[in-house]
C-alpha cells in the first residue's frame, strides 16, 4: 500500500491549523495560529472576532503546513476538514478553503466531525494504538466518554447535561480574578493549594454516566460571594484545589466505571482539559489499579490542531469510505454518533 498524506484543516473556535499527516500517524507538519489573546479581554471567545482572525489566518497556515512538510498539494491524497460541531462563522472559514483546494486539485474531501478528531490525536501519539479503546473527550464545550468501537464507529456512553468540564473551569476563573483561559490558571493555582480544603459537591446520576458540572460551578460562586460577604479571607489556592479534585474525581470515576461497563482495558483522554496536569495524574493512576492501559496526547495535541483532524481524515476516507461533496455545509451542533 503506498504512503497517503493528509491534508488536515482546523478552525471550529479560536485556533486556525492546517497539518500534513503520513498514513493517519506521522505528523509532517503542524502549524498553528491562534487569537487567543483578541479574546482574553473579553474574558472568552467572541465569534465575530474569531472569524475574522481565521479568515487572516487560513492561507498563510496552510501554506506553512505545506512546505514544513516538503510538500505540494499536488502530493496530497485526501484533504480533511471539521465541519462541526462549533462557531459557524469559524467552522465555513475552514470550510472554503478546505472545499476550494478540493476544487482546484481534484483532492478528494473528508468531513471530519470535531470529537473524532479530538479522539484522533491520540493515533498520532501512539503508533500502535487501536481499536477498541474508550476516550474521555473533555473540552470547553464538549465532556464526552466515547466507546471507540472501531476507526470511524462511536457510540456515547455519557456526556455533559450542561456545562462542559472546560467551561465551568473559565467560569470559576472568572469568578477568582484568574482570567481567561480558566484550566491552565486554575491548574497553576491548584498546585499551591489543599484539595481537601472545601468539600464541594459531585453529581452522580443513578442509571447513566452523565456528568453535570452547574451544581459544583454555583457551589463555588456561592462559596467565593459568602466568604466575600463575611469579610473572610478567601485562599484562592484552596478554591482552585478543591474545585479541580471534584472535578477531576467525578471525570476519572465515570470513566473507570464505563470501561469496567464495556470491558475495555484500553482507557484514553482527549480535548483541552486532557493537558490538565490532575486529570492526567488521576486518570493514569486510576487506570493503574485497574489494570488498564491509560493513553494521553502531548499537550499542543490536546488543544484544536490539523493533525489530529488529518489523522481522523485518513481512517474516515480508507476504513469508512466517507468523502463529501462541494455541497458540504458548516453544522454549530452535531451529534458524534450522527456522522
Amino acid at each position: 500500500m503506498k504512503d497517503i498524506l493528509t491534508l488536515g484543516i482546523e478552525s471550529s473556535c479560536d485556533e486556525t491549523s492546517a497539518s500534513v499527516v503520513l498514513n493517519g500517524r506521522k505528523v509532517l507538519s503542524n502549524a498553528i495560529s491562534t487569537s487567543l489573546e483578541l479574546h482574553k479581554e473579553y474574558g472568552g471567545v467572541v465569534p465575530e472576532l474569531a472569524s475574522r482572525k481565521h479568515i487572516e489566518f487560513i492561507v498563510p497556515c496552510i501554506e506553512k503546513a505545506l512546505k514544513d512538510a516538503n510538500v505540494t498539494l499536488k502530493d496530497i491524497d485526501y484533504i480533511g476538514v471539521t465541519y462541526g460541531p462549533g462557531l459557524i462563522g469559524a467552522l465555513l472559514v475552514g470550510l472554503s478553503a478546505a472545499k476550494a483546494l478540493s476544487w482546484a486539485e481534484n483532492i478528494p474531501l473528508v468531513p471530519i466531525h470535531h470529537i473524532e478528531g479530538h479522539i484522533s490525536a491520540n493515533y498520532l501519539e501512539y503508533p500502535d494504538l487501536k481499536p477498541p479503546f474508550l476516550c474521555l473527550v473533555a473540552s470547553g464545550g464538549h465532556s464526552s466518554i466515547v466507546a471507540v468501537d472501531d476507526y470511524g464507529k462511536y457510540r456515547v456512553l455519557g456526556a455533559t447535561r450542561d456545562d462542559a468540564a472546560g467551561e465551568a473551569y473559565d467560569k470559576i476563573s472568572r469568578t477568582l480574578g484568574l482570567g481567561y483561559p480558566g484550566g491552565p490558571a486554575i491548574d497553576k493555582a491548584a498546585k499551591e493549594g489543599n484539595p481537601e480544603a472545601m468539600q464541594f459537591p459531585r453529581v452522580h446520576f443513578k442509571d447513566c454516566l452523565d456528568y453535570s458540572f452547574s451544581g459544583l460551578k454555583t457551589a463555588v460562586i456561592n462559596y467565593v460571594n459568602t466568604t466575600k460577604m463575611k469579610g473572610e479571607e478567601i485562599s484562592v489556592p484552596d478554591v482552585c484545589a478543591s474545585f479541580q479534585k471534584a472535578v477531576v474525581d467525578i471525570l476519572v470515576e465515570n470513566t473507570i466505571t464505563a470501561a469496567k461497563k464495556e470491558g475495555l482495558t484500553h482507557i484514553a483522554l482527549a480535548g483541552g482539559v486532557a493537558a490538565n496536569s490532575a486529570l492526567r495524574a488521576a486518570m493514569e493512576k486510576a487506570a493503574g489499579e485497574n489494570n488498564m492501559t491509560f493513553y494521553r496526547p502531548t499537550p499542543i495535541l490536546c488543544t484544536d490542531n490539523g493533525a489530529m483532524i488529518a489523522s481522523a481524515a485518513y481512517y474516515a476516507a480508507v476504513h469508512n469510505k466517507r468523502f463529501a461533496g462541494l455541497d458540504l455545509n458548516a453544522v454549530a451542533t452535531i451529534s458524534l454518533e450522527e456522522i
